[in-house]
Protein backbone atom coordinates (compact mmCIF):
# COMPACT_ATOMS: atom_id res chain seq x y z
CA UNK A 1 0.00 0.00 0.00
CA UNK A 2 1.20 3.50 -0.99
CA UNK A 3 0.16 6.07 1.28
CA UNK A 4 1.33 9.87 0.95
CA UNK A 5 1.59 12.66 2.80
CA UNK A 6 0.40 15.76 1.15
CA UNK A 7 -0.57 18.81 1.90
CA UNK A 8 -3.81 19.11 0.62
CA UNK A 9 -4.83 15.91 2.41
CA UNK A 10 -4.70 18.37 5.47
CA UNK A 11 -5.49 21.53 3.65
CA UNK A 12 -8.92 23.03 5.30
CA UNK A 13 -10.28 24.09 1.93
CA UNK A 14 -9.83 20.91 0.42
CA UNK A 15 -11.00 19.19 3.54
CA UNK A 16 -14.18 21.34 3.37
CA UNK A 17 -15.05 20.20 0.47
CA UNK A 18 -13.92 16.57 0.97
CA UNK A 19 -16.63 16.63 4.31
CA UNK A 20 -19.56 17.62 2.36
CA UNK A 21 -19.11 15.07 -0.16
CA UNK A 22 -18.47 12.71 2.57
CA UNK A 23 -21.55 13.42 4.31
CA UNK A 24 -24.03 13.00 1.22
CA UNK A 25 -22.68 9.88 -0.10
CA UNK A 26 -20.77 8.06 2.60
CA UNK A 27 -17.51 7.15 3.22
CA UNK A 28 -15.41 6.03 -0.47
CA UNK A 29 -17.60 8.43 -2.38
CA UNK A 30 -14.60 11.03 -2.86
CA UNK A 31 -11.09 10.88 -3.75
CA UNK A 32 -8.02 13.11 -4.93
CA UNK A 33 -7.01 12.65 -8.64
CA UNK A 34 -4.92 13.08 -11.57
CA UNK A 35 -1.96 15.20 -11.31
CA UNK A 36 -1.87 16.21 -7.57
CA UNK A 37 -1.83 12.79 -6.80
CA UNK A 38 0.94 12.20 -9.51
CA UNK A 39 2.96 15.06 -7.86
CA UNK A 40 2.11 14.33 -4.50
CA UNK A 41 3.95 10.58 -5.31
CA UNK A 42 6.78 12.30 -7.20
CA UNK A 43 7.58 14.55 -4.21
CA UNK A 44 6.97 17.59 -7.12
CA UNK A 45 5.29 20.59 -6.20
CA UNK A 46 1.76 20.33 -7.70
CA UNK A 47 -0.75 22.93 -9.21
CA UNK A 48 -4.72 22.40 -8.61
CA UNK A 49 -6.21 20.07 -6.55
CA UNK A 50 -9.42 17.54 -7.99
CA UNK A 51 -11.45 15.32 -7.00
CA UNK A 52 -13.67 12.73 -8.19
CA UNK A 53 -16.90 11.55 -7.03
CA UNK A 54 -19.67 8.89 -7.40
CA UNK A 55 -22.16 11.32 -6.66
CA UNK A 56 -24.14 13.04 -9.89
CA UNK A 57 -23.90 16.49 -9.94
CA UNK A 58 -26.82 17.40 -8.67
CA UNK A 59 -26.13 15.36 -5.36
CA UNK A 60 -23.09 17.34 -5.57
CA UNK A 61 -24.67 20.84 -6.00
CA UNK A 62 -26.92 19.42 -3.08
CA UNK A 63 -23.96 18.46 -0.87
CA UNK A 64 -21.66 21.44 -0.93
CA UNK A 65 -24.65 24.06 -0.71
CA UNK A 66 -25.83 22.47 2.29
CA UNK A 67 -21.77 22.40 3.84
CA UNK A 68 -21.97 26.65 3.05
CA UNK A 69 -19.68 26.42 0.09
CA UNK A 70 -20.55 27.53 -2.99
CA UNK A 71 -21.06 25.13 -5.79
CA UNK A 72 -20.30 26.56 -9.89
CA UNK A 73 -21.55 24.11 -12.49
CA UNK A 74 -18.49 24.77 -14.63
CA UNK A 75 -19.62 21.58 -16.56
CA UNK A 76 -22.30 19.49 -15.61
CA UNK A 77 -23.01 17.99 -18.90
CA UNK A 78 -19.38 16.12 -18.45
CA UNK A 79 -19.92 15.69 -14.67
CA UNK A 80 -17.73 18.52 -13.50
CA UNK A 81 -19.20 21.10 -10.79
CA UNK A 82 -16.75 23.54 -9.52
CA UNK A 83 -16.19 23.73 -5.29
CA UNK A 84 -15.51 27.23 -4.10
CA UNK A 85 -13.85 26.90 -0.37
CA UNK A 86 -12.43 29.23 1.17
CA UNK A 87 -12.16 31.39 -2.22
CA UNK A 88 -10.21 28.27 -3.89
CA UNK A 89 -11.66 26.32 -6.45
CA UNK A 90 -11.86 22.63 -6.27
CA UNK A 91 -13.23 20.64 -9.90
CA UNK A 92 -15.26 18.14 -8.98
CA UNK A 93 -15.83 15.47 -11.20
CA UNK A 94 -18.61 12.55 -11.46
CA UNK A 95 -17.05 9.39 -12.40
CA UNK A 96 -17.99 8.64 -15.99
CA UNK A 97 -17.69 6.51 -18.82
CA UNK A 98 -17.86 8.02 -22.68
CA UNK A 99 -20.71 7.06 -24.84
CA UNK A 100 -19.68 9.26 -28.16
CA UNK A 101 -17.19 10.99 -28.94
CA UNK A 102 -16.11 13.05 -31.92
CA UNK A 103 -12.48 14.42 -31.12
CA UNK A 104 -13.39 17.21 -29.35
CA UNK A 105 -16.08 16.68 -27.26
CA UNK A 106 -17.74 13.75 -25.26
CA UNK A 107 -21.49 12.78 -25.08
CA UNK A 108 -20.79 10.92 -21.55
CA UNK A 109 -22.57 8.49 -18.62
CA UNK A 110 -21.91 8.56 -15.05
CA UNK A 111 -21.18 5.69 -12.93
CA UNK A 112 -19.83 4.28 -9.50
CA UNK A 113 -16.82 2.07 -10.99
CA UNK A 114 -13.93 3.59 -10.30
CA UNK A 115 -11.83 1.45 -13.18
CA UNK A 116 -14.40 2.32 -15.91
CA UNK A 117 -13.71 6.61 -14.64
CA UNK A 118 -9.67 5.07 -14.99
CA UNK A 119 -10.15 3.67 -18.57
CA UNK A 120 -11.27 6.71 -20.15
CA UNK A 121 -8.45 9.02 -18.78
CA UNK A 122 -5.48 9.94 -21.44
CA UNK A 123 -2.32 8.10 -19.16
CA UNK A 124 -1.66 5.66 -16.81
CA UNK A 125 0.10 8.37 -14.64
CA UNK A 126 -3.01 10.40 -14.40
CA UNK A 127 -5.18 7.56 -13.69
CA UNK A 128 -4.55 7.54 -10.28
CA UNK A 129 -6.68 8.38 -6.77
CA UNK A 130 -6.16 8.69 -3.58
CA UNK A 131 -8.47 8.73 -0.84
CA UNK A 132 -8.88 11.14 2.11
CA UNK A 133 -6.11 9.11 4.36
CA UNK A 134 -3.32 9.63 1.42
CA UNK A 135 -4.17 5.72 0.55
CA UNK A 136 -3.12 5.47 -3.50
CA UNK A 137 -5.43 3.28 -5.70
CA UNK A 138 -4.29 2.29 -9.25
CA UNK A 139 -6.95 0.95 -11.21
CA UNK A 140 -4.44 0.03 -14.06
CA UNK A 141 -1.84 -1.26 -12.13
CA UNK A 142 0.45 0.61 -13.90
CA UNK A 143 0.29 4.24 -13.20
CA UNK A 144 2.80 4.30 -9.86
CA UNK A 145 5.27 2.92 -11.93
CA UNK A 146 4.86 4.80 -15.20
CA UNK A 147 5.19 7.95 -12.81
CA UNK A 148 8.39 7.00 -11.07
CA UNK A 149 9.92 5.59 -14.24
CA UNK A 150 9.60 8.64 -16.21
CA UNK A 151 6.73 6.33 -18.84
CA UNK A 152 3.81 8.25 -20.60
CA UNK A 153 1.79 5.73 -21.65
CA UNK A 154 -1.83 5.60 -23.12
CA UNK A 155 -4.64 3.90 -20.76
CA UNK A 156 -5.29 0.89 -22.89
CA UNK A 157 -5.25 1.64 -26.85
CA UNK A 158 -3.71 4.86 -27.90
CA UNK A 159 -5.36 4.75 -30.85
CA UNK A 160 -8.41 4.80 -29.06
CA UNK A 161 -7.96 7.57 -26.12
CA UNK A 162 -6.77 9.97 -29.30
CA UNK A 163 -9.99 9.08 -31.34
CA UNK A 164 -11.96 10.38 -27.81
CA UNK A 165 -9.74 13.79 -27.75
CA UNK A 166 -7.40 14.80 -30.33
CA UNK A 167 -5.79 17.38 -27.75
CA UNK A 168 -4.49 13.90 -26.05
CA UNK A 169 -1.51 14.35 -29.07
CA UNK A 170 0.07 17.52 -27.84
CA UNK A 171 -0.89 16.14 -24.13
CA UNK A 172 1.49 13.21 -25.07
CA UNK A 173 4.43 15.21 -25.60
CA UNK A 174 3.89 17.66 -23.09
CA UNK A 175 3.30 14.91 -20.45
CA UNK A 176 7.16 13.91 -21.66
CA UNK A 177 8.31 16.71 -21.72
CA UNK A 178 7.48 17.48 -18.10
CA UNK A 179 7.64 13.78 -16.76
CA UNK A 180 9.19 10.76 -19.25
CA UNK A 181 13.14 9.90 -19.41
CA UNK A 182 14.51 8.31 -22.51
CA UNK A 183 11.95 8.39 -25.49
CA UNK A 184 8.50 8.33 -25.61
CA UNK A 185 6.52 5.45 -25.49
CA UNK A 186 6.57 3.37 -29.03
CA UNK A 187 2.86 2.81 -29.35
CA UNK A 188 2.36 5.81 -28.27
CA UNK A 189 4.51 7.63 -30.97
CA UNK A 190 2.85 5.74 -33.20
CA UNK A 191 -0.11 6.36 -32.64
CA UNK A 192 0.59 10.13 -32.77
CA UNK A 193 2.50 10.48 -35.92
CA UNK A 194 -0.85 7.83 -37.54
CA UNK A 195 -3.76 10.54 -36.60
CA UNK A 196 -1.69 13.93 -36.80
CA UNK A 197 -4.01 15.23 -38.55
CA UNK A 198 -6.14 15.74 -35.68
CA UNK A 199 -4.48 18.31 -34.38
CA UNK A 200 -5.72 20.53 -37.27
CA UNK A 201 -9.22 19.92 -35.51
CA UNK A 202 -8.90 21.58 -32.52
CA UNK A 203 -9.32 25.25 -31.35
CA UNK A 204 -6.30 27.73 -31.97
CA UNK A 205 -6.22 28.16 -27.93
CA UNK A 206 -6.33 24.28 -27.14
CA UNK A 207 -3.02 24.14 -29.45
CA UNK A 208 -1.63 27.35 -27.90
CA UNK A 209 -2.25 26.41 -24.22
CA UNK A 210 -0.82 23.07 -24.86
CA UNK A 211 2.57 24.09 -26.97
CA UNK A 212 3.26 26.67 -24.24
CA UNK A 213 3.03 24.27 -21.34
CA UNK A 214 5.35 22.16 -23.21
CA UNK A 215 7.89 24.72 -23.86
CA UNK A 216 7.88 25.47 -20.36
CA UNK A 217 9.29 22.18 -19.04
CA UNK A 218 13.02 22.48 -17.94
CA UNK A 219 13.81 20.29 -20.94
CA UNK A 220 11.73 19.77 -23.37
CA UNK A 221 13.74 18.27 -26.32
CA UNK A 222 13.35 15.31 -26.57
CA UNK A 223 9.62 16.03 -26.72
CA UNK A 224 9.69 18.71 -29.31
CA UNK A 225 12.21 16.25 -31.31
CA UNK A 226 9.76 13.74 -30.84
CA UNK A 227 6.93 15.85 -32.02
CA UNK A 228 8.57 16.86 -35.32
CA UNK A 229 9.42 12.65 -35.91
CA UNK A 230 5.65 12.42 -35.93
CA UNK A 231 4.85 14.86 -37.94
CA UNK A 232 3.50 17.25 -35.17
CA UNK A 233 5.71 19.95 -35.41
CA UNK A 234 4.76 21.18 -38.53
CA UNK A 235 1.66 20.78 -38.28
CA UNK A 236 1.26 23.31 -34.95
CA UNK A 237 3.84 25.66 -36.08
CA UNK A 238 2.93 26.04 -39.95
CA UNK A 239 6.60 25.52 -40.44
CA UNK A 240 9.41 22.54 -40.00
CA UNK A 241 11.11 24.21 -36.81
CA UNK A 242 15.05 25.19 -36.51
CA UNK A 243 15.46 22.39 -33.78
CA UNK A 244 19.22 23.66 -33.68
CA UNK A 245 18.78 26.85 -32.68
CA UNK A 246 15.93 25.55 -30.65
CA UNK A 247 18.74 22.81 -28.50
CA UNK A 248 20.77 25.83 -28.35
CA UNK A 249 18.32 29.02 -26.92
CA UNK A 250 16.23 26.58 -24.64
CA UNK A 251 19.80 26.04 -22.76
CA UNK A 252 20.10 29.80 -22.73
CA UNK A 253 16.41 30.40 -21.34
CA UNK A 254 12.99 28.70 -19.38
CA UNK A 255 10.82 31.44 -21.41
CA UNK A 256 8.46 29.41 -23.31
CA UNK A 257 7.66 32.69 -25.74
CA UNK A 258 11.26 32.53 -26.50
CA UNK A 259 11.89 29.26 -27.21
CA UNK A 260 9.06 29.37 -29.71
CA UNK A 261 10.51 32.23 -31.26
CA UNK A 262 13.92 30.21 -31.65
CA UNK A 263 11.71 27.33 -33.57
CA UNK A 264 10.12 29.66 -35.92
CA UNK A 265 11.86 31.88 -39.23
CA UNK A 266 13.58 34.97 -38.78
CA UNK A 267 10.76 36.27 -40.58
CA UNK A 268 8.47 38.73 -39.18
CA UNK A 269 5.31 38.66 -41.85
CA UNK A 270 5.30 34.64 -40.98
CA UNK A 271 5.67 34.69 -37.44
CA UNK A 272 2.75 37.24 -37.08
CA UNK A 273 0.78 35.43 -39.23
CA UNK A 274 1.76 32.09 -37.02
CA UNK A 275 1.16 34.11 -33.89
CA UNK A 276 -2.26 34.97 -35.17
CA UNK A 277 -3.20 31.46 -36.21
CA UNK A 278 -2.21 30.57 -32.79
CA UNK A 279 -4.35 33.34 -31.42
CA UNK A 280 -1.54 34.53 -28.64
CA UNK A 281 -2.04 37.84 -27.14
CA UNK A 282 -1.07 40.75 -28.88
CA UNK A 283 1.55 41.39 -26.28
CA UNK A 284 3.25 38.32 -27.45
CA UNK A 285 2.54 38.69 -31.13
CA UNK A 286 4.59 42.15 -30.84
CA UNK A 287 7.22 40.19 -28.77
CA UNK A 288 7.63 37.38 -31.29
CA UNK A 289 7.55 39.95 -34.00
CA UNK A 290 10.56 41.79 -32.39
CA UNK A 291 12.18 38.73 -31.52
CA UNK A 292 12.01 37.15 -35.04
CA UNK A 293 13.60 40.72 -36.83
CA UNK A 294 16.46 38.87 -38.70
CA UNK A 295 19.94 41.53 -37.47
CA UNK A 296 23.17 40.56 -36.58
CA UNK A 297 24.04 42.00 -32.89
CA UNK A 298 26.14 44.96 -32.81
CA UNK A 299 29.99 43.75 -31.76
CA UNK A 300 30.88 42.97 -27.80
CA UNK A 301 30.86 46.79 -27.20
CA UNK A 302 28.60 47.99 -24.30
CA UNK A 303 28.32 51.48 -26.30
CA UNK A 304 26.90 49.63 -29.19
CA UNK A 305 25.01 47.53 -27.01
CA UNK A 306 23.46 50.56 -25.04
CA UNK A 307 22.41 51.80 -28.68
CA UNK A 308 20.38 48.46 -29.32
CA UNK A 309 18.79 48.61 -26.39
CA UNK A 310 17.76 52.03 -26.41
CA UNK A 311 15.88 51.62 -29.97
CA UNK A 312 14.74 48.20 -29.32
CA UNK A 313 13.70 48.24 -25.75
CA UNK A 314 15.72 45.73 -23.25
CA UNK A 315 12.96 42.69 -23.47
CA UNK A 316 13.69 43.07 -27.62
CA UNK A 317 17.27 42.76 -27.12
CA UNK A 318 17.44 40.19 -24.65
CA UNK A 319 15.58 38.21 -26.88
CA UNK A 320 17.76 38.92 -29.89
CA UNK A 321 20.81 38.15 -27.67
CA UNK A 322 19.70 35.01 -26.43
CA UNK A 323 19.10 33.71 -30.40
CA UNK A 324 22.32 35.04 -31.36
CA UNK A 325 24.93 31.96 -32.18
CA UNK A 326 27.57 35.29 -31.64
CA UNK A 327 28.75 34.72 -27.73
CA UNK A 328 30.80 37.81 -27.11
CA UNK A 329 28.16 40.16 -28.71
CA UNK A 330 25.35 38.02 -27.11
CA UNK A 331 26.77 38.30 -23.58
CA UNK A 332 27.35 41.88 -23.44
CA UNK A 333 24.07 42.66 -25.07
CA UNK A 334 22.56 40.39 -22.25
CA UNK A 335 24.32 42.06 -19.75
CA UNK A 336 23.23 45.80 -20.73
CA UNK A 337 19.86 45.16 -21.58
CA UNK A 338 19.90 43.63 -18.07
CA UNK A 339 21.59 46.18 -16.22
CA UNK A 340 21.31 49.33 -18.13
CA UNK A 341 17.94 50.91 -18.02
CA UNK A 342 17.59 53.46 -21.40
CA UNK A 343 17.84 57.38 -20.23
CA UNK A 344 14.93 59.49 -21.57
CA UNK A 345 15.39 62.29 -23.99
CA UNK A 346 16.82 64.91 -21.91
CA UNK A 347 15.20 67.91 -23.58
CA UNK A 348 11.94 69.06 -25.22
CA UNK A 349 10.06 71.06 -27.13
CA UNK A 350 9.72 73.79 -24.52
CA UNK A 351 13.88 73.53 -24.12
CA UNK A 352 14.30 74.31 -27.70
CA UNK A 353 11.34 77.30 -27.69
CA UNK A 354 13.97 78.92 -25.04
CA UNK A 355 16.80 79.33 -27.97
CA UNK A 356 14.22 81.40 -30.29
CA UNK A 357 12.84 78.33 -32.06
CA UNK A 358 9.40 78.47 -33.34
CA UNK A 359 6.89 76.01 -32.79
CA UNK A 360 6.69 73.43 -35.74
CA UNK A 361 8.71 71.39 -38.57
CA UNK A 362 12.20 73.29 -37.24
CA UNK A 363 11.61 72.30 -33.71
CA UNK A 364 11.04 68.45 -34.29
CA UNK A 365 14.27 68.91 -36.33
CA UNK A 366 16.64 70.29 -33.89
CA UNK A 367 15.50 67.36 -31.39
CA UNK A 368 16.35 64.92 -33.41
CA UNK A 369 19.69 66.82 -34.38
CA UNK A 370 20.39 65.99 -30.45
CA UNK A 371 18.82 62.70 -30.03
CA UNK A 372 21.45 61.37 -32.77
CA UNK A 373 24.13 63.26 -31.45
CA UNK A 374 23.47 62.51 -27.69
CA UNK A 375 22.67 58.63 -28.22
CA UNK A 376 26.35 59.09 -30.34
CA UNK A 377 27.78 59.90 -27.65
CA UNK A 378 26.64 57.44 -25.40
CA UNK A 379 23.65 59.15 -23.85
CA UNK A 380 25.86 61.29 -21.34
CA UNK A 381 24.25 63.34 -18.72
CA UNK A 382 26.13 66.81 -18.78
CA UNK A 383 26.82 69.23 -21.50
CA UNK A 384 23.27 68.62 -22.54
CA UNK A 385 22.28 73.20 -23.08
CA UNK A 386 25.60 72.71 -25.02
CA UNK A 387 24.63 70.42 -27.10
CA UNK A 388 21.27 71.47 -27.44
CA UNK A 389 22.14 74.89 -29.22
CA UNK A 390 24.65 73.00 -31.24
CA UNK A 391 21.80 70.98 -32.67
CA UNK A 392 19.93 74.37 -33.47
CA UNK A 393 22.85 75.66 -35.30
CA UNK A 394 23.43 72.73 -37.31
CA UNK A 395 19.57 72.65 -38.33
CA UNK A 396 19.61 76.28 -39.42
CA UNK A 397 23.29 75.87 -41.07
CA UNK A 398 21.63 73.25 -43.20
CA UNK A 399 19.06 75.87 -44.38
CA UNK A 400 15.92 73.53 -42.38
Amino acid sequence: MIRLAAPWLTDPAAVAVVDALTAEGGEGCVRFVGGCVRDALLAREGGDVDLATTLEPPRVIEALKAAGLKAVPTGVEHGTVTAVSAGRPFEVTTLRRDLATDGRRAVVAFTDDWTEDARRRDFRLNALYADRHGEVFDPTGEGVADARAGRVVFVGDARRRIEEDHLRILRFFRFFAWFGHDRPDPDGLDACAAMAEGVDRLSAERVSSELLKLLAAPDPTEAVRAMAVAGVLTRVLGSEGDLDRFVAVQARSADPLLRLSALWPDDRVFVAAAARRLRLPRAAWKRLEDAAEPLSLPSADPRAARRLVHAIGPLAAQDRALKSPDAPAAAVTLAVARDWTPPRLPVGGKDVARLGVAPGPETGAVLLAFERSWIADDFPADGTAERLAAAVSAVRGSGR
